[in-house]
């Protein structure tokens, strides 16, 4: 008579997923995956081990953009618009800062309950002397990430991981009008890359920047320069971390991008913002009719918009530092530029790098 009773439910009831749990298990396991992967190639670099590079097939590469991943990002979009209630703000937002190492200790706002969904929270500010501009070299990082791969352009070829090239032509388009532009064109004999080098004495040079998911997400003007020039190619939605890229050859020229050129007192000058899975949107703050993964483009083709008109005979005036354009999540800045023989850069391959830090000079 003493025994007390035993309340029981049907075991369905008792094991029934919930989406929550499967937010926090998917979560979960996917950041220990992240951490895993992380830690691998940390101590490959510590070892001074280069990871050899395999390229994929033909059909491995037609496979992987079967996949849609344009659709996917839009998606990803839309649910990083959705509204967190106020309890579940922080457990989401500490779980990312610890999957991808984002220091809270930098943003204007430290607060994570103020952050009201995913997407501003990826949009995070910093505080003003969180990034200090490097005024003595003539042109700095854009922004956060780490140096996948930099120096001269040879054969109209670009490097965007050690020993994986794309095609210079590919990547940026067919050269644009001289009309739009603030230099005499080359002649037309001339190779490409020839094409972009306006002055005798100069060289053709890239630097590839990789922005991880955990780093600031807004771009700046890596110099002085004006913007004449923006050809939007709507492309694929492929990944573009160190590992991807090593894998698959012209990566950049199969992706969504946007392709802002112009020129500094060297000549030619270019930065392109390339997309990724998940980074389905780009913004340019100067550009507000351009619109990237709208299912209205097709891909295989290219928008041109040019910022000369009637009214404005220069273009786009950018200084060093301004803030430029931003990300959602996290993607890659290629830099494309023509400077004298004697310019150098201030880096090494695989170095993390922060905006306003210095590239390179003369």
């Amino acid at each position: 008579t003493d025994r007390k009773k035993l309340h029981t439910a049907p075991v369905g009831q008792v094991f029934r997923l919930r989406p929550f749990h499967v937010l926090v298990a998917t979560g979960g396991g996917y950041a220990g995956y992240r951490k895993y992967e992380d830690y691998k190639l940390e101590q490959l670099e510590k070892r001074g081990i280069e990871v050899p590079v395999k390229l994929a097939s033909e059909w491995e590469v037609a496979l992987y953009k079967s996949v849609p991943t344009r659709l996917l990002s839009r998606a990803w979009g839309r649910l990083n618009q959705v509204e967190l209630p106020t309890w579940l703000r922080k457990p989401v937002y500490s779980l990312y800062i610890w999957t991808f190492g984002v220091n809270m200790k930098e943003a204007a706002v430290e607060d994570l309950h103020h952050y009201r969904n995913l997407s501003e929270f990826f949009r995070r500010k910093l505080k003003p002397q969180a990034r200090p501009v490097c005024g003595v070299h003539s042109v700095i990082s854009p922004s956060d990430g780490k140096i996948l791969n930099f120096g001269q352009v040879k054969n109209c070829e670009v490097e965007q991981v050690k020993g994986v090239t794309y095609s210079l032509e590919s990547f940026l388009g067919p050269r644009i009008s001289t009309e739009e532009m603030h230099f005499n064109r080359a002649p037309p004999g001339n190779s490409f890359q020839q094409q972009l080098v306006t002055k005798e004495g100069n060289e053709l040079y890239h630097c590839v920047i990789y922005l991880a998911p955990g780093d600031y997400h807004c771009f700046h003007s890596p110099t002085d320069w004006t913007v004449s020039h923006r050809r939007h190619f709507p492309g694929s939605l492929m990944s573009v971390n160190p590992g991807v890229a090593r894998w698959i050859k012209e990566l950049f020229c199969h992706n969504e991008r946007v392709v802002l050129t112009g020129d500094w007192k060297h000549g030619f000058f270019s930065l392109t913002a390339v997309g990724a899975t998940n980074v389905g949107s780009i913004r340019i703050y100067f550009d507000q009719d351009l619109h990237t993964n709208s299912p209205s483009y097709s891909k295989g083709s290219y928008n041109d918009f040019s910022f000369i008109s009637n009214n404005n005979k220069e273009g786009i005036p950018m200084r060093k530092g301004e803030h430029l354009g931003e990300f959602n999540l996290g993607s890659t800045i290629v830099l494309i530029f023509e400077a004298p023989k004697d310019f150098k850069f201030n880096l090494k391959a695989g170095q993390k790098i922060r905006f306003g830090e210095a590239l390179g000079s003369l």
